[in-house]
């Protein structure tokens, strides 16, 4: 298929992160894609039928043809696109790697984390799951000090893989902040990361893409209501 060439549809849900990366990469590099919400309570025919194996979003029909997980899907958009917008990922195997190593552990440790203050059922829990935020946020603190090599993103002067992987959860920990009463991305802890915040949520396709605090923390109260 030529670069570029074919429709595209996005099967997700709104309040999901990883929706919420693919969305703010489809914006970034000004695809128009049709985005199709999904009801993961009652799952649509299209969903099961472009993703049988995992029946989750995100999905991405390209031509017809469907790709699924996040982190395959925006490598594949950055790849079929790589003319159109920024690239994402870096220019080097090497930068490449360590992209892909921190976006583990974005995915590993830190959205684990932040799951467990969301669906902690006992105030020992949630504290258990706050000190774990805390100790992922530090520590990408000094990820971010290094891959930026002093510059405003984790990608150098413009938003990149690791920005647009770790923004996708910037709503939620606002949330989750309501929710637990922590100050999780805490000026005096993690003051790197307190600042890109500020500049990633300055871009248009951010803006455009993450939903406000007030109505993602609807959704997160109703979740937790839900438990037990």
């Amino acid at each position: 298929m030529a670069e570029g060439k074919g429709d595209l549809k996005l099967l997700g849900l709104w309040a999901t992160p990883f929706v919420m990366r693919v969305r703010m990469v489809l914006e970034q590099k000004g695809l128009k894609y049709e985005n199709l919400e999904q009801d993961l309570s009652n799952k649509s025919e299209l969903l099961l039928k472009h993703n049988p194996i995992y029946k989750k979003v995100p999905v991405l029909i390209h031509g017809g043809s469907a790709i699924c997980e996040s982190l395959v899907i925006l490598q594949y958009i950055d790849e079929n696109w790589s003319k159109t917008g920024p690239p994402l990922l870096p220019s080097t195997p090497y930068e490449r790697a360590i992209a892909r190593f921190w976006t583990a552990y974005i995915d590993d440790k830190l959205l684990a984390s932040l799951k467990g203050i969301l669906m902690a059922a006992t105030e020992e829990a949630m504290t258990e799951k706050i000190a774990d935020t805390y100790a992922a946020l530090e520590t990408l603190e000094g990820a971010f000090k290094k891959c930026s090599a002093g510059k405003g993103f984790f990608g150098g002067d413009s938003i990149g893989y690791l920005d647009i992987i770790l923004g996708s959860l910037t709503v939620w920990i606002r949330v989750l902040e309501n929710i637990s009463g922590a100050k999780l991305l805490d000026e005096t802890k993690v003051p790197l990361l307190v600042e890109w915040e500020k500049r990633f949520l300055t871009a248009d396709y951010v803006k455009k893409v993450l939903p406000t605090v007030e109505r993602l923390e609807e959704y997160g109260r109703a979740r937790r209501a839900n438990i037990g």
